[in-house]
């Protein structure tokens, strides 16, 4: 029986399309050395501005840790107490300390000299041959925090530097590169959806990208915070110094707002799910609760093992599923659906 163009169905998928198998293959083989080739420029980029990309990804830690001991600075402060009854006291006040350190950025360390022992001073006579220790008088040794060697961020190997920077050339050429390879796979696909599906598409990949880069942003800028303050608690809990090498920073750097970009796409996600007909609006609607246990499972999951940043992702991708809802709801009552 011979298809006249009468009968051809209108929807079908590939009713315009004159590509061979063999033929998508090529075209997917093209679009995938095109992002290839992005994605190299990109990185050949960064490795030019990777230096500044690292203080920046090194800054929040840096931050947490200036912080961190400028507490544990002035908590000695307030925990010292003189050797004995009328003995000498601390050279400076409370209010003179706290503004040194949170208005001019210096740090401190608090030792302990006899001195009647410094070069010039006059030898007392009531000295002991003993060591005299209710004599020890207290100073404070100042430096500017940010060459505080409790605040630096170590590396533990001659190559581990380079590999820092090689990550951190590779990360700017993929954030580079992500348009350009998005659009190489956008075009591959397009050519098998429905044209109103086109149109849908034209606007979700703005908006993937914008709830990605929301995700990122947040996590570096808020969320960053909260998570190191917590962390480092538990040093001090555990009377533990924190030593951080910047390998195992970038790590938690890429994989913490990676976790909260990926989660950011819930809506679109529930979006395709209603327009592929695979779940409908109304049983995102009817099972909520279950929808909410299951965003919290996977914001532990995305996240590192801490409460803090757990709650600092579900909370949003809850908002976020709500979102999702009304999106749901309005394209289904939008013509073009």
């Amino acid at each position: 029986m011979t298809t006249t163009p009468s009968t051809v169905d209108k929807d079908d998928l590939f009713n315009s399309s004159t590509m061979t198998f063999g033929e998508h293959l090529e075209e997917l083989r093209a679009c995938l050395i095109r992002g290839a080739i992005g994605l190299l420029c990109g990185v050949v980029i960064g490795f030019f501005i990777a230096k500044p990309v690292i203080h920046i990804i090194e800054s929040p830690l840096r931050k947490a840790l200036g912080d961190y001991y400028t507490e544990r600075a002035i908590e000695v402060f307030d925990a010292w107490t003189p050797r004995r009854v009328g003995g000498p006291t601390l050279p400076y006040s409370r209010k003179e300390i706290v503004d040194a350190v949170e208005q001019h950025n210096l740090s401190f360390d608090l030792r302990e000299i006899h001195p009647h022992r410094l070069p010039g001073a006059k030898p007392d006579l009531s000295q002991q041959e003993s060591f005299d220790t209710e004599s020890l008088a207290p100073i404070l040794l100042w430096q500017p925090l940010a060459r505080d060697s409790r605040v630096s961020i170590t590396t533990l190997s001659a190559q581990e530097a380079f590999g820092i920077y090689v990550k951190a050339s590779f990360l700017v050429g993929l954030v580079l590169a992500g348009p350009w390879i998005i659009y190489q796979l956008w075009i591959f696909v397009a050519a098998g959806l429905y044209p109103h599906e086109k149109k849908v598409v034209h606007i979700f990949l703005p908006a993937s990208t914008g709830l990605f880069a929301a995700g990122v942003l947040l996590a570096f800028f808020f969320v960053f915070d909260f998570v190191l303050t917590y962390l480092l608690a538990f040093n001090e809990w555990l009377g533990l110094d924190p030593d951080p090498r910047i390998s195992e920073w970038l790590s938690f750097v890429l994989f913490l707002p990676v976790g909260f970009g990926l989660g950011f796409q819930l809506p679109l996600v529930m979006v395709f799910l209603d327009r592929l007909g695979i779940v409908e609006v109304k049983t995102f609607t009817s099972q909520w609760r279950m929808a909410f246990v299951v965003i919290f499972i996977a914001a532990a999951i995305l996240t590192p093992a801490d409460p803090y940043s757990m709650l600092l992702l579900a909370t949003p991708l809850a908002a976020l599923y709500f979102g999702g809802i009304g999106l749901c709801r309005w394209l289904n009552k939008s013509p073009a659906s």
